[in-house]
């Protein structure tokens, strides 16, 4: 049976995703199943130390009636590198990507496709945060990230770091060989070429609701001060005349 060219590429970028990946695969797949388009999921795993790897293997077993891709990298590469590389995978005219935890819910996947469909390059939620007192501390290193994105870069977005974006696949491809960092900062350096370009960007507003049965990887000042490093090594980098 011929596979239809998939109309929106979903990239499904995972590292120690045991907790939740069969529940947001579920919700995904249901999400993208009633939009009626044709559609991809690509599942790249980046070397995860739990049972990532095998669930995804059932998964792909266990849906044979998807289009589904199974990519597993040999050596750990980076949240930015493991994104990358699916969106290189996909084929779809429409490619996005998305948290896999969900604390901003897959159902905003068909406003971001319109979005892009209705001229726009990139597409991206914009998280509004729902009040939660375990949240305010995301919430202010989320907001004061994005001023000093706006003011050391110039870029104009509110949220750069949302894990939450879909775009044109061929208008932006070229822009993926430009990204440098292959790991956490590739959402903002991705974003700063991006308005660099003049590519057309809109933001969607979503809900985030931070998940309290899942283990976070968030370090505050730690991951603070290395961002603050790399936002300073890339501000050089552009005034250096870097594409």
């Amino acid at each position: 049976m011929s596979v239809p060219t998939p109309r929106v590429s979903v990239v499904l970028a995972c590292y120690n995703e045991a907790e939740h990946i069969e529940r947001s695969f579920a919700e995904i797949r249901d999400t993208l199943t009633q939009t009626g388009w044709p559609f991809e999921i690509l599942l790249v795993d980046d070397v995860s130390r739990d049972a990532t790897r095998e669930i995804l293997r059932s998964i792909v077993e266990s849906h044979r009636d998807l289009d589904l891709k199974l990519i597993l990298h040999d050596r750990n590469q980076g949240r930015g590198a493991t994104v990358t590389n699916g969106f290189r995978a996909s084929r779809g005219t429409v490619a996005g990507y998305l948290d896999v935890d969900l604390e901003v819910h897959c159902r905003y996947i068909p406003s971001l496709v319109r979005a892009i469909e209705g001229g726009a390059d990139i597409a991206t939620v914009q998280r509004i945060y729902a009040f939660q007192l375990g949240s305010l501390d995301r919430y202010f290193m989320s907001r004061g990230y994005s001023f000093l994105v706006r003011h050391l870069l110039g870029v104009p977005f509110r949220d750069t770091e949302t894990g939450y974006k879909f775009f044109r696949r061929e208008t932006v491809l070229p822009l993926l060989d430009e990204n440098e960092d292959a790991g956490w900062f590739w959402d903002t350096e991705f974003m700063a070429r991006a308005a660099r370009r003049r590519l057309t960007v809109e933001e969607v507003p979503g809900a985030y609701i931070r998940r309290r049965d899942k283990t976070s990887t968030v370090s505050g000042l730690s991951d603070s001060a290395r961002y603050f490093r790399q936002l300073l090594r890339f501000r050089r980098t552009l005034k250096e005349g870097s594409p």
